[in-house]
């Protein structure tokens, strides 16, 4: 039975990772270009998610962004400076690992910002994506949730890893700790943050499969290209869905 639920998992993505090849090819041949920011909580799966998206497209129009912490020069900047070099250009195809939502995240929740700062964020970002927006690039943001329950199992597997223990960090150690101030900002971030154009997609992902064939269908019928959409099936509406604050019960079950 896992066997031949591991082999539909390998068919159904070699089938979606195909759909957004012909995505990207579309993407290139337009002079579109595509920003995909991917949030959520420590261990939530992002990097396996992208890993998933990024591993069959054009290695010379892609590009995975993970910045690190800001410099002391960077810290002096306009917030959003540093990331606008990464932004994609002409054909380009960029994957945020993270971003600037950080700032709403880690940074606060780790005081590596003031709450005025943080505010002062949550009122900025908005315009800020407006005005990429505007200028025709295609925002797609997901915030992929975990339980707590799967965070702690996951933490404590990455830490015993030899592999993986290089994920391990202070900020991470800290991740369950500091569970109900994270959902606190998570929500501050989500209510203030979901504007038309750059809306959030929410990824129920403690089902690490599940989360990237969903993550893959709907990125793929978000990007218009020749005969598209209709190869692929929509993504489960319990396991990826619009974000509204009226649903935000949805992320803690």
């Amino acid at each position: 039975m896992a066997a031949a639920k591991h082999l539909s998992y390998k068919s159904e993505l070699r089938h979606l990772q195909i759909e957004l090849v012909k995505a990207h090819r579309h993407v290139m041949a337009h002079g579109r270009r595509v920003l995909v920011i991917f949030e959520g909580r420590d261990a939530s799966g992002k990097d396996g998610a992208i890993k998933r998206v990024a591993e069959h497209l054009s290695p010379r129009d892609t590009r995975v962004v993970a910045l690190g912490p800001p410099s002391d020069r960077e810290q002096g900047q306009w917030f959003f400076q540093r990331f606008v070099p990464h932004l994609p250009g002409t054909g380009e195809f960029v994957l945020f690992n993270r971003s600037w939502y950080n700032r709403a995240g880690v940074e606060l929740v780790m005081h590596f910002c003031t709450p005025e700062q943080a505010q002062a964020f949550l009122r900025e970002v908005v315009p800020f994506e407006n005005m990429l927006v505007s200028a025709g690039m295609l925002l797609i943001k997901y915030y992929i949730d975990i339980s707590r329950t799967e965070q702690r199992r996951r933490l404590r597997a990455r830490a015993r890893d030899p592999l993986t223990q290089w994920k391990s960090s202070a900020v991470d150690n800290a991740a369950l700790e500091h569970w109900d101030d994270y959902t606190r900002a998570r929500d501050a971030m989500l209510r203030a943050t979901n504007a038309p154009g750059a809306t959030w997609t929410i990824v129920k992902g403690d089902d690490k499969k599940r989360a990237r064939l969903n993550i893959l269908r709907d990125l793929v019928r978000r990007i218009e290209y020749a005969d598209g959409r209709t190869h692929v099936p929509r993504p489960e509406s319990q396991c990826v869905f619009a974000y509204r604050a009226d649903r935000a019960r949805l992320l803690e079950r």
